[in-house]
């Protein structure tokens, strides 16, 4: 793969996010688990909760996953299709393009797009995406990095280790400068290992306050991530 083409296409990339859209969401319904009003999480264990509005993960949610895990009241839960169209190549331009954003969109390093979870509903604007591997990628660690070295624009991450529901995981904070804004943001990710292959949680935001309101969503993933 040529350098400048990746470049083209993460920038491609970064302006179809800011617009909101990821190319080839399927038209999967809610899913139908049941919540568990009980389990709730805070961004550091002290500020205010969120509370499950239901899972993610099992067969019949939304997402269908390697693991499991809470999404917090109100966030909707789709499914990502990162199939292709399977052309022969003689696309016209316009096409070809499109398939470009796409494939920057739906494949970051070592990973491939499989579900996000859309925090509009509730009020905040950014997403819980998750990404999904093949078996052979094994170390969490070594994922992680790799998806957070794709991300141009990604600096200062710092990796800890952490366990919930039996997985043992490595999280990441740090970083990401966007070119077309000009502006630096707070981002999280976390990655476990599975007998089905590694999985990224990654939560975004439009900015750094959206990001911080965000943080107890994501922190109620991490404490119910379960294999699935």
């Amino acid at each position: 793969m040529l350098v400048g083409a990746g470049k083209t296409r993460r920038r491609l990339a970064q302006a179809a996010l800011l617009a909101g859209v990821l190319t080839g969401c399927s038209g999967a319904a809610e899913g139908d688990a049941k919540p568990s009003p009980s389990a709730s999480a805070s961004a550091d264990g002290s500020g205010p909760a969120v509370k499950s509005g239901g899972s993610v993960g099992a067969a019949g949610s939304a997402c269908e996953l390697p693991v499991t895990f809470d999404i917090a009241e109100d966030w909707k839960a789709e499914a990502v299709d990162a199939g292709t169209d399977g052309g022969d190549g003689s696309a016209a331009p316009d096409g070809e393009l499109a398939q470009e954003v796409a494939d920057a969109l739906l494949h970051q390093g070592p990973v491939t797009a499989a579900c996000e979870v859309d925090a509009k509903p509730a009020g905040n604007i950014g997403f819980l995406r998750v990404w999904t591997g093949e078996p052979a990628d094994a170390d969490a660690r070594a994922v992680l990095e790799a998806f957070v070295k794709a991300e141009d624009g990604a600096s200062k991450a710092k990796y800890s280790a952490f366990e919930a529901g039996g997985l043992k995981g490595v999280e990441v904070k740090y970083l990401f400068t966007s070119e077309l804004l000009e502006e630096t943001k707070e981002e999280s990710a976390l990655a476990v290992a599975t007998k089905r292959g590694p999985v990224v949680i990654h939560l975004g935001g439009m900015d750094t306050d959206e990001h911080r309101a965000m943080l107890p969503a994501y922190e109620l993933a991490k404490k119910t991530l379960r294999a699935s």
